[in-house]
């Protein structure tokens, strides 16, 4: 079971998170749940609507894109962070290629975190905007 901090730390790494403090960093912390996945496991898949985000903990998973097979990815990867924001459909299909220790938050219980704190709603959607503006402008 991960400690409170090495959750805030692994909340640290993900882009979309980027301009939150450790306060802020650690409220949504404490909405992921960690949960545990066989190998073989499809975690997302492509073109269905996203649910949840994803930070592998432990373990690798094997992604495709549009059929092509991507490199896998291992410990600290994470994935589907728009669904917290969208109701874009599923750019790839992660499946677990070992057992995997993951953090798993709830596009609800974020949505719920963003509406009780404006700060951190802010520092989101800028982190968003951001990573989404053209960089050719």
């Amino acid at each position: 079971m991960l400690r409170k901090d090495a959750k805030v730390e692994l909340m640290r790494r993900v882009p979309l998170f980027a301009g939150c403090s450790k306060r802020e960093l650690a409220a949504i912390a404490s909405l992921a749940d960690e949960l545990r996945f066989e190998s073989g496991r499809t975690l997302i898949r492509e073109g269905e609507r996203g649910r949840e985000f994803i930070i592998v903990v432990e373990g690798e998973v094997e992604v495709r894109k549009n059929g092509r097979k991507l490199p896998r990815r291992g410990d600290y990867s994470f994935f589907g962070e728009l669904a917290l924001l969208t109701d874009a459909p599923r750019s790839a299909t992660v499946r677990t290629s070992t057992p995997v220790r993951a953090l798993v938050i709830s596009d609800h219980d974020f949505q719920r975190l963003l509406t009780s704190s404006v700060q951190i709603q802010s520092k989101v959607l800028r982190s968003l905007a951001e990573r989404l503006a053209p960089t050719d402008v």
